[in-house]
C-alpha cells in the first residue's frame, strides 16, 4: 500500500472538512447574526465551539458513511477512487460558495463518492443510499418546513399577550442558545461524515480493521478542521439564508433555529442518518416564514435553492468521475 497515497487522501479529507466548515457555517449562524442577536465574529466564534465539540457525539454517521455507501475498495486504485470522491466534493463545494448558493456539502461527499465509485468499478450500495441518504434528503425539508410552521405558530399563540419589545429582546438572548444547538448539531452531522472517509482510508490501508473504534486522532483533526472553517466564515451563503428568503425577526430566528438542531440531533442520535444541515434549516426558516404569510417568504430564492438540491450528488458525482480518470492515467 503506498503511503504517500493514504496521505494525501487523508490530507485532501481534512481539507473537505475545512471547505464544508466555512461553506456550512451559515447554516449555525445566519438567522442570529441578521436579527442581530450575535455578532458576526461572536457568533462565528461559538459555532466553531460547538462545532469541536458537536464532533465528539456519537458515531453512527461515520458508520453510515464508511460502511453504507460505496463496497470498500482495496489497493492503491481504491485509494484513489476516495481521492477523486472528495476532490468532486471540494471543487462543487467551491462553486456553490462562490455562487452563495447554500448546496449539501454532506450530497456532495455521497454524490462524488457514487460518481468516483462507478467510474472506478467499485460496486455502489443502492439499498444504503436510498436508506439512509434519498429519503432523508426528501424527508428532511418537508419536516422542516412543517416543524417550523408549528413552532412558530405555539410561540405566537404562547406570547400573543406579551409585550412585543420584551419578547423580542428576550428571543435575541434566547438565539444564543438555539444558534448554539444548531452549531452543535452541525458538529455531530458533518464532521463524522469526514471520519467515515478518513476510516474507510486507513482500513485500504490496513491500518485499521473493518469495524474498529475511531481513533482519537481522527476525530480531533476532523473536528478542528471543521471547526477552522467554520471560524473562517462564509458570508456570501449567509446573505443567502439571512436576508434573501425572509427578513427574520427574533422570534422566528428561535423557532427555525430549534426546529433544524431538533431535527439533526433526531436523525443523527436516533437512526444516523447523515442528513444535510442546509435542507434542514432552510426550510425550517421558510416554514417559520409561511406564518406570516406565505407571500411574505421569497419563494424564487427557495426555488433557485431546490434547485440546487437536485443538482448536487449528479454534479459531484460527475466531477469526481473525472478526477478519477485523471488520476487512474497519471498513477495507477
Amino acid at each position: 500500500m503506498d503511503t504517500f497515497a493514504l496521505v494525501v487522501t487523508i490530507g485532501v479529507a481534512l481539507f473537505f472538512t475545512y471547505t464544508n466548515g466555512f461553506h456550512d457555517s451559515a447554516n449555525a449562524i445566519a438567522t442570529s447574526v441578521s436579527t442581530r442577536a450575535l455578532t458576526p465574529r461572536a457568533a462565528l466564534a461559538m459555532a466553531a465551539v460547538m462545532n469541536l465539540l458537536g464532533a465528539f457525539l456519537g458515531n453512527g454517521i461515520a458508520k453510515t458513511v464508511s460502511e453504507g455507501i460505496i463496497e470498500t475498495p482495496h489497493g492503491n486504485r481504491g485509494m484513489w477512487i476516495l481521492f477523486a470522491g472528495l476532490v468532486g466534493a471540494i471543487v462543487w463545494n467551491l462553486i456553490t460558495w462562490y455562487f452563495g448558493l447554500p448546496s449539501s456539502s454532506s450530497h456532495a461527499l455521497f454524490g462524488g463518492l457514487v460518481g468516483a465509485a462507478l467510474a472506478g468499478g467499485i460496486g455502489v450500495i443502492w439499498s444504503g443510499i436510498f436508506k439512509k441518504i434519498v429519503i432523508p434528503m426528501f424527508l428532511s425539508p418537508v419536516v422542516g418546513l412543517i416543524v417550523g410552521y408549528l413552532v412558530m405558530v405555539a410561540i405566537m399563540w404562547i406570547f400573543r399577550k406579551a409585550n412585543p419589545h420584551k419578547a423580542k429582546r428576550g428571543f435575541r438572548i434566547a438565539q444564543t442558545v438555539s444558534a448554539a444547538g444548531m452549531a452543535l448539531g452541525h458538529g455531530l452531522q458533518d464532521a463524522q461524515k469526514t471520519m467515515g472517509i478518513v476510516v474507510m482510508a486507513l482500513v485500504i490501508a490496513d491500518v485499521e480493521a473493518p469495524g474498529d473504534p475511531i481513533p482519537v486522532w481522527v476525530k480531533i483533526a476532523c473536528a478542528v478542521m471543521l471547526s477552522l472553517g467554520t471560524y473562517a466564515g462564509g458570508w456570501r451563503i449567509m446573505r443567502t439564508l439571512g436576508r434573501k428568503i425572509i427578513e427574520l425577526d427574533p422570534p422566528q430566528g428561535f423557532a427555525a433555529e430549534t426546529t433544524g438542531a431538533g431535527i439533526m440531533f433526531t436523525a443523527g442520535m436516533i437512526y444516523g442518518a447523515p442528513i444535510s444541515t442546509t435542507h434542514t434549516i432552510t426550510s425550517a426558516i421558510m416554514g417559520v416564514g409561511a406564518t406570516k404569510r406565505v407571500n411574505a417568504v421569497r419563494w424564487g430564492v427557495a426555488k433557485n435553492i431546490v434547485l440546487g438540491w437536485f443538482i448536487t450528488m449528479p454534479a459531484a458525482a460527475a466531477v469526481a468521475a473525472l478526477s478519477f480518470w485523471v488520476v487512474n492515467l497519471a498513477f495507477v
